[in-house]
């Protein structure tokens, strides 16, 4: 990890987690809802404190920070690792009509890296972006929220599902979050 992108204690992040060649894998629910199940887990489990999300059709925004005593780092390189095994496994056992095709680009990028076994999911970093100022927070905030709106996925942010902007808007999202005042 580079230094400008090196993660400390004590900060909520800004996080992007983008997968390999901007693959649209996130278009089916089935891999959505492993990405919800190991978010939800990060927190029960690994002390991941979720302030806001959103997947997008190819990569995950998060604000997020590790509770006292965990560390972010290590919560995001067993989230990352964990999910790209179940989604890789998923590909494999159920039905899925770009299986070839997506089986193939994950190998191939894993082909040159001597530590990747047989196929590479995610992209190298999270491309963290400490959040150090209240007008850096609310722009990420926005930002989140509002990226199916540029994407022209859905008219309001609060409209799309799989996204914390529910939540902020009074509703029940699909995991819990804390919600930044």
């Amino acid at each position: 990890m580079s230094i400008k992108n090196k993660i400390t204690e004590d900060y909520k992040y800004f996080v992007t987690l983008t997968v390999i060649d901007w693959v649209d894998i996130f278009t089916r629910p089935i891999y959505r809802h492993i990405i919800l199940y190991a978010l939800e887990y990060c927190q029960k489990n690994k002390g991941l404190i979720i302030y806001a999300w959103c997947i997008m059709s190819n990569h995950l925004h998060l604000i997020i920070e590790a509770k006292e005593g965990y560390n972010l780092s290590d919560i995001l390189r067993d989230f990352k690792k964990f999910t790209s095994k179940e989604i890789l496994k998923t590909i494999k056992e159920y039905p899925e009509s770009r299986r070839k095709w997506l089986l193939n680009r994950f190998e191939y990028a894993g082909k040159f890296n001597n530590k990747i076994k047989n196929y590479k999911f995610w992209k190298d970093g999270n491309e963290a972006k400490e959040i150090d100022t209240g007008k850096f927070l609310d722009e990420k905030l926005d930002y989140v929220h509002h990226n199916p709106v540029y994407a022209e996925i859905v008219d309001s942010a609060e409209e799309y599902r799989y996204s914390s902007a529910r939540d902020y808007c009074g509703h029940k999202g699909l995991i819990n979050i804390e919600i930044i005042d």
